[in-house]
């Protein structure tokens, strides 16, 4: 018998590379038809409409901009830098000990559990933003690492739920004040002058959908995804041997405590010594001072949680005795920097990547496209919320960015929608869903880039390769499930026409 030819697997930068050089021929392609469609943007209180065309990259301006702006691109890239500070604390944590203390406990919780309160921080999560997959990514690892589970799992089952629940949450978020600020500007531009977005206008519709989403997605991880990883035990080379000291415990949960109720006086805007220092001066909502450009808030939360984990860390590993000294210390910053090398390789190509994407114009002239298709469908009613669903996620294959693709689809999409009967607080909670769940689905994805990291990093079968589309082809059943289960809701949330915030409905 004919030996059975084995499978070549192509790793993750081999992949990217094919899928740069894809890009660049199809840049090349539509530019030579050129192929450009009209992106409307309000600017002011004028609508312009430009036209917009691909550019070609494999051109003298192309190569150009490629080889001189390689270096600027992997030094702009802002994920490099937060995973940085975010693995300096995680770090400390796991060599102090602190990490190992605070998840005995959990052991004796049955492991269904564990993956429902995964599933459900990821989902709320998405109040600091894009910043909870650098922060929960290493640290639901390190958590099901000590709990005698499998990392992969905790990796696999955190992302998804971060990225599948990003468009809920119990609370908004940064995105939901910019998105509201798009949203607002598009309908009282040409249909209602008077149209003011409110943050809560969604608040009942977010609520009763993260807890439905927890129910579902925590079904379909333990149907789908866990068996494929069975427990396995912490191995010799990650095995840290740390002493217990309930005093430490206690003494760092004191420490912290008084640190966050410090940090939360610091953004109370009221006139007190110190009070609101880490807001925005100016700002016309307290929102906008706690989100908004120039907040210290916003552009220092991720020094303030590296900053708390390496205070708890510090604290916990004198009183227990784990750390010796400061050169003990200061080794523990870069304990979980172990294995993730291949980590900066692949940001560094998937940021050229993104970056040709950007130049060329190939995401925005799709997503313009796909809103001008659309538009020109002549629906309205369920037919309308489910094309404008599909199109969102199709336009997500190149622009992942929410605020970018809203920023394009908003003039367009808000009108046309309130025109339908459908206000524009349902239209931006239907597209931060779809927005969501296309982010699952493309590799181009910077979040599921660093994902394929850390899988990398905890791999121990060397026959089982990491891999682009192996990952993809793992979670692929939660995210078609995920799809359907948004599509059946908001439909139902639609014909019921239920509240979906204070004051607020589907329909107007």
């Amino acid at each position: 018998m004919a030996k059975r030819k084995k499978k070549k697997i192509y790793g993750p930068v081999s992949i990217i590379l094919f899928m740069a050089i894809g890009i660049a021929c199809l840049s090349l392609v539509l530019s030579l038809i050129s192929f450009g469609s009209n992106q409307t943007v309000i600017n002011g209180n004028v609508l312009e409409a430009n036209l917009v065309l691909v550019k070609n990259i494999i051109s003298s301006s192309g190569i150009r901009y490629m080889i001189g702006s390689i270096v600027t691109n992997f030094r702009n890239f802002e994920p490099l830098a937060v995973i940085i500070i975010s693995l300096i604390g995680i770090g400390i944590c796991e060599k102090s000990g602190l990490f190992n203390a605070m998840f005995q406990p959990l052991k004796k919780v049955k492991f269904g559990v564990v993956v429902f309160f995964t599933v459900l921080v990821g989902i709320i999560s998405s109040v600091i933003g894009d910043y909870s997959y650098l922060f929960l990514i290493p640290f639901v690892a390190a958590m099901y690492k000590y709990l005698d589970k499998n990392p992969i799992l905790g990796v696999l089952i955190i992302y998804l739920g971060i990225t599948l629940g990003y468009g809920t949450g119990i609370i908004y978020n940064y995105n939901d004040y910019v998105l509201g600020t798009l949203t607002q500007s598009a309908a009282s531009f040409d249909v209602d002058k008077t149209y003011t977005y409110k943050l809560f206008s969604n608040i009942y519709i977010m609520l009763g959908s993260t807890l439905l989403l927890t129910f579902v997605l925590t079904t379909v991880v333990n149907r789908f995804i866990v068996p494929k990883y069975p427990k396995r035990r912490i191995s010799a080379d990650e095995e840290i041997e740390t002493k217990f000291s309930a005093k430490g415990l206690t003494l760092t949960f004191i420490v912290c405590l008084l640190l966050i109720l410090a940090i939360v006086y610091m953004i109370i805007d009221v006139k007190l010594p110190f009070a609101g220092i880490l807001l925005a001066k100016d700002g016309s909502t307290y929102v906008a001072k706690l989100f908004g450009d120039g907040s210290p808030f916003k552009e220092g939360i991720v020094i303030i949680i590296a900053f708390l984990m390496m205070v708890a860390g510090l604290i916990y590993g004198k009183v227990s005795g784990n750390i010796k000294n400061s050169n003990e210390y200061s080794l523990g910053l870069s304990k979980n920097f172990e294995k993730l090398g291949f980590m900066f390789v692949l940001m560094f190509f998937i940021c050229q990547v993104t970056a040709v994407i950007d130049w060329t114009n190939i995401g925005v002239v799709i997503c313009s496209k796909l809103t001008e298709f659309m538009s020109s469908l002549q629906v309205a009613g369920l037919p309308l919320v489910v094309a404008f669903f599909i199109v969102v996620i199709l336009s997500s294959i190149f622009i992942p960015d929410a605020i970018v693709k809203w920023q394009l689809m908003a003039p367009t999409v808000v009108p046309l929608f309130m025109r339908a009967n459908i206000t524009p607080d349902f239209t931006q909670f239907i597209f931060k869903i779809a927005d969501s769940v296309g982010k699952a689905y493309t590799p181009l994805f910077i979040y599921f880039i660093i994902m394929l990291a850390f899988l990398e990093k905890y791999r121990i079968d060397n026959k089982k390769q990491v891999s682009i589309f192996g990952v993809l082809k793992t979670i692929l059943p939660a995210i078609v499930i995920i799809t359907i289960f948004w599509i059946v809701l908001i439909c139902f949330w639609y014909i019921a026409n239920f509240p979906i915030g204070i004051g607020t409905y589907p329909t107007i």
